[in-house]
């Protein structure tokens, strides 16, 4: 039978790869718009190309942010209803700091994603202003959401590896 914390891991887990692809298949969409080395957006792209890659930029968001709030929930009810204890799993503890460490720079760069996804699919507004939302969203909090990122593919290693987990001695 299934327990409530198996199914928080499931959806945890499915969830967390939607993220974390949906994370990278943006960054590689935004990176192709960007001058090497450089915060400037390139000159040879025509403004309909320019405008569908803000397309592309704003679903890739869109499923990023819908990943991500599933994955805080599904975390946080494997945390409430699961049997493993954080003292005695130390990979799990660190995991769950890691994770909810960077919850308020997500939200921050979530609320200028959104603002892309608000103009996408509810106005019709031009390049100009994508353009500096996502100026804005590649210089938010000048690195950290590339820190960020390292951090939860560390989680996942921590979670394969688990380190720090107390072993019990056997008794005779």
């Amino acid at each position: 039978m299934f327990s409530t914390w198996r199914i928080a891991l499931f959806l945890l887990i499915v969830s967390s790869i939607v993220w974390l692809g949906g994370i990278n298949v943006r960054a590689m969409i935004g990176d192709d718009m960007l001058k090497p080395g450089t915060l400037e957006i390139e000159e040879y792209l025509s403004p309909e190309a320019e405008r569908e890659i803000f397309r592309l930029l704003s679903l890739s968001s869109l499923v990023v942010l819908a990943s991500y709030c599933v994955v805080l929930l599904s975390s946080m009810v494997f945390l409430a209803t699961s049997p493993f204890k954080l003292k005695e799993h130390g990979w799990l503890l660190m995991s769950a700091i890691l994770l909810y460490l960077f919850v308020p720079m997500e939200i921050f760069t979530f609320y200028l994603d959104a603002k892309m996804i608000y103009h996408e699919f509810m106005t019709t507004a031009d390049n100009t202003v994508f353009r500096e939302l996502f100026s804005a969203r590649v210089a938010a909090l000048s690195g950290a959401p590339i820190i960020a990122m390292l951090c939860y593919y560390t989680i996942i290693c921590l979670s394969v590896f688990q380190p720090f987990k107390k072993v019990h001695p056997q008794s005779p």
